[in-house]
Formats: C-alpha cells, structure tokens, sequence
C-alpha cells in the first residue's frame, strides 16, 4: 500500500473516531434533535417529535435563533418538599394525556406534587410561549414604579417613535397590555401568512426594529379601547417600549429586578429577534422549578427585600378583568388570563401554564407538547385538573 493512501486511511479513521465521540458526548437530548432535524426555521411548523426535543433546546441552536441569557441567583429561594396531594383523578393519566414535559403543584411555597417526562428533569430549561407574556407585563410594572413609565394612559409612541403616523399613533400603554388596540393582527397558529408566522421574516425598515416596522403597517379594525382582539405583536410592542424607556435589555432587566434578587436557580434565556430584541411575546427558556418560582413571586406580591417591586395598585389591576372576550367568568387582564373567583394563570401554546389562586396560596406549573399549538380540549381538561387540584387544597384546609 502506498505511503499516500495510509495517511489518508489514517485521516479517515481518526475523523470517524472524532466524529462519534462528539456523537456521543452532546447528550441524548442533541442526538435525538439530530436524527430528525427541522427544514422550517418556524417552530410552529415543527412536527410533534422535533417539539419533544426542540423545546429543551431552543437556545442552544444559534443557527436557527439567537438568545440573551437571564442569569441564576447565588441566593436560591428554596422549595421544600410538603406532603403529597390524594386526588380523585390520575395525575400520571393527565400527565400523559397532556403530554407534559413537567408538572409540580406549590402549596405554601411548598411542592406538593413534581414530575417530568420528554426527557426533560428539573435542572433543564423548556421553552415557555405566550408565558412570556405574563413576564413582560410585570417589567411594565417595575418600569412604572421606577419612573421610567410615568403613566399607563400615555400614548405608545411617544416611546417608540416609530409608531407614529400609523394605527396606533393614539393607543395607550395600558390598551396594549389589554390587547384593545383595535388594530387588526392575524394569530393563526396553522396560517404560515399568518401576522404570527410572519413578523420575525419581515425586512424590517433602517433603523427601527423589526416589529415596529411590521407593526405600524397594520390596519385599524376597531376603535382604541372597544374591542379585545389576541395578538403577540401587542405585546412584542411593549418588549420595545420597555427596552425605549429603561435602556435595558429585557433579559437584563429581568434578571436585575426579579430573577436574582428573589432567588431564582437555573440560568434562563430569552430569545432574540433577528434584530437582537428579545421576542417579549414569547419564548422565555427556564426550569419548571423557576417558572414556579415566578408564580410564587406575584403570589407573595412581587415582594422583594420587604419592599413589592409594582406599585401599589399594579397587582390587582394587572391579574383582574379588565376586558371580556364572551366567556362567562373569565377575562383578561394586564397580559394574565383572570378567573372571576380571584385566581389568574400565564398560558402559552403547546399546554405551557403557570396558574395561580391567591386564596389558596397556590401555583400550579405546567411545560408539555400538544399535538396542536391550540387545543380547546386539551385545554378544557386543563383547567378541569386544576380545579380538581383546587378542590382537594380546599378540602384540606377545612
């Protein structure tokens, strides 16, 4: 055999060699994300099992997004560990029928049931959806306290400029945490021309970010105020308008006024637009634990070193109805789904919740993979296990 030809098959080896070691070493989580890979860079066009490992990797794929990360405090709020929960149903049923990643139920600051699945376990980040949401509402509040906001009846653009001569030149703040702008937005999950599939392709217009660009080209539907309309771009709006008024990065101000200082355990993310601005409507990456914890927080009223970080009202206005949208005892409030009982819960696509009951002192923390985006049964028994949950706290108390 020539000289030649033995480098080679030793070149050869030795990158076979290579190669299946790093096979091996990135974990089963990448190994299986690989061997069945996305072609659409829209996760909402993924199939189920490309979800199952996807949402635990989401901020690990630089070529698909980019992320800022949210960092883990050095003083962790614990979660000790209360007694288990007797419940009429089948918690391991619903758990599969959910197809859920993670469930735990916190009693008191308690965790009184916890579970994974989808390979996922406490340490893991999942992504988080329209959960998000909730997220962005409570950095609105902590702006307002700070001054950095000074009034939720000002117009959205006189914070972002860019806003102005379009249709929400005359909305305010607080109309944008309502979502009852009135300006017309297309949120279907299945509609690849849906305004959802589509904002974070636009080409957006020098020097405004890709939002804004694409939202001030939109139609007026209704009058500011009249109506409730559901739409992500609202709220990838405020993202902007907080980001305007602090000069911070969500990410970071996330982490600076709630992540640290109350405790929480696990690094975090928050995924970037192609612009590099956090998508404020979606898709915070953290443990279940801290998603819990984050229910905890509005629990104890966003109370950290003795002091809440909203003001006084900000709370109770948020978490209450402050629009109908023609389901009996529920509405929406500052970016929370609310309940007429009191009780109030951040949702996201895909079965992602946290629920919360004040009265109860209780939080119930949900990451999972539907088969659809939405899913008015799946979601129903959602909230038919959760008052089942609800019933048997109830039942112990008295």
């Amino acid at each position: 055999m020539k000289a030649g030809t033995k480098w080679s098959l030793r070149i050869l080896s030795t990158l076979v060699i290579v190669a299946a070691i790093a096979w091996w070493t990135i974990g089963p989580d990448w190994r299986a994300f690989l061997a069945d890979p996305p072609k659409d860079t829209r996760i909402l066009f993924w199939s189920q099992s490309q979800r199952d490992e996807g949402f635990k990797l989401l901020d690990q794929l630089p070529w698909l997004v980019k992320s800022r990360e949210i960092s883990p405090s050095e003083n962790m709020r614990p979660l000790p560990k209360g007694d288990g929960i007797s419940l009429s149903q089948d918690i391991n049923a619903f758990f599969e029928e959910q197809n859920l990643s993670g469930a735990l139920i916190l009693h008191k600051g308690k965790i009184r049931y916890e579970k994974y699945g989808l390979g996922h376990s406490p340490d893991k980040r999942w992504t988080s959806f329209s959960v998000a949401k909730s997220f962005t509402s409570s950095l609105v509040g902590i702006a307002l306290k700070e001054g950095h906001i000074s009034s939720l009846n000002d117009k959205v653009s006189d914070y972002i400029v860019g806003l102005k001569g379009s249709a929400y030149d005359h909305v305010t703040i607080e109309q944008l945490l309502t979502m009852t702008s009135g300006v017309a937005w297309d949120e279907n999950y299945s509609d690849p021309n849906s305004d959802v599939s589509q904002f974070n392709l636009h080409q957006a217009e020098d020097g405004l970010p890709t939002i804004v660009s694409y939202m001030r080209q939109l139609k007026r539907a209704h009058q500011p105020g009249e109506k409730w309309h559901y739409s992500t771009g609202e709220t990838n709006l405020i993202g902007i308008l907080v980001e305007q008024a602090t000069g911070r990065h969500l990410a970071d101000y996330l982490t600076e006024k709630i992540w640290q200082p109350f405790g929480m355990e696990n690094k975090a993310s928050w995924l970037l637009g192609a612009d590099g601005y956090e998508i404020s409507g979606c898709c915070i990456q953290a443990s279940l634990r801290d998603f819990a914890r984050y229910g905890l927080f509005i629990l104890e009223g966003g109370i950290i070193n003795g002091e809440s970080v909203f003001p006084d009202d900000w709370l109770a206005k948020a978490t209450n109805k402050h629009t109908d949208f023609g389901i009996d005892g529920k509405g929406y409030g500052y970016q929370w789904w609310t309940f007429d009982d009191g009780s109030f819960t951040a949702r996201g696509i895909f079965g992602q919740t946290i629920f919360i009951d004040p009265k109860l002192e209780l939080v119930i923390a949900f990451n999972g993979n539907w088969l659809n985006a939405s899913d008015p049964i799946l979601n129903k028994k959602r909230f038919n296990f959760i008052d089942l949950i609800r019933a048997s706290i109830d039942a112990e108390a008295n």
